[in-house]
């Protein structure tokens, strides 16, 4: 039996609920695992299928993508015991020793450049860098979107391929960042200097500000902040050299906050640029496949009633 135009419509917007439900209701009703995946990657392909190509639904779809990355980073912790007990301390502070010729260079950076209690304007804008990273892949991606809409389904598949490949390392192995491992004093020399700025900048706004941010504090390796950050260089610098001038300027910055503000080891940042330039070496390749998928989904779109 053919389905008419409106069938689909109703089944694609079901399936888009189910998408955004099965995030929201997983530890309420002790979804598996599976079926919240299923769902959340179910829900941008439905979207594709219930309304016409537009701005407006490429921006949904986006929405969509991240609105199941971010149930999926937080999951593991949904039973921290559980999480604890299978986290990763040491190897990264072996490595980044290794590398930083017998101190972490955190530490380095810290004991080099820090005051302790002292708040000064270069580390505001390395604070500050951090704590909008958030704005740069997603507003990387909008940019493409309003400005250069040839160039954003390539650039958003890019960006977004790099978070849920991120999500694989955060499932297989579960790492604990620099300032946790100060805390478990594997690495006691070093400091959480976030904490301290966000304490004196924010006063007693910053501990619900830092609880409903940090969904997941055990999901170090690789690093998303500096991966993605990394791919919207490299997506500004296609647009043009100004662009890739801010993008990569943005990048080097965070990538060396994060290291001096103890958020990450140096190994993590690594891992992290092994991931962008492998999504962007194997996109060529993987992108008649994904032409092949649009076209089904195409056909698959919901005509008239």
């Amino acid at each position: 039996m053919r389905l008419t135009g409106r069938a689909k419509r109703g089944a694609a917007w079901g399936v888009v609920a189910a998408g955004i439900v099965a995030p929201l209701a997983r530890r309420r009703v002790r979804l598996p695992v599976l079926a919240v995946t299923a769902a959340a990657v179910a829900a941008p392909i439905a979207l594709c299928v219930a309304l016409p190509r537009s701005r407006g639904r490429d921006a949904a779809v986006c929405v969509l993508q991240m609105w199941g990355y971010l149930a999926h980073y937080e999951m593991p912790n949904d039973d921290p015991d559980v999480l604890l007990a299978r986290v990763r301390i040491d190897y990264p502070v072996r490595i980044d020793r290794v590398i930083g010729l017998g101190e972490l260079p955190g530490a380095r950076l810290q004991r080099a450049l820090g005051r302790i209690g002292l708040v000064r304007g270069p580390e505001q804008v390395l604070v500050w860098s951090h704590w909008l990273w958030f704005l740069v892949p997603h507003g990387t991606v909008l940019l493409l979107l309003l400005r250069h809409p040839e160039r954003f389904p390539r650039g958003a598949l890019q960006t977004y391929a790099v978070f849920d490949l991120g999500l694989v390392g955060y499932w297989a192995l579960p790492t604990a960042p620099p300032w946790y491992a100060a805390q478990q004093g594997r690495a006691p020399e070093l400091r959480r200097m976030m904490v301290e700025h966000g304490e004196t900048f924010w006063g007693v706004r910053w501990e619900p500000l830092y609880g409903f941010l940090g969904g997941n504090p055990l999901a170090a390796m690789p690093s998303m902040h500096f991966a993605t950050s990394v791919m919207a260089a490299h997506l500004l610098q296609e647009v043009g050299p100004v662009h890739g001038v801010v993008g990569f300027t943005y990048a080097a910055t965070l990538g060396f906050a994060l290291v001096y503000l103890g958020e990450h080891y140096v190994v993590d940042l690594l891992a992290g640029l092994a991931v962008t330039e492998g999504v962007r070496t194997v996109a060529p390749r993987a992108a008649p496949g994904l032409r092949r998928l649009g076209r089904i989904v195409q056909r698959l779109q919901a005509g008239p009633a």
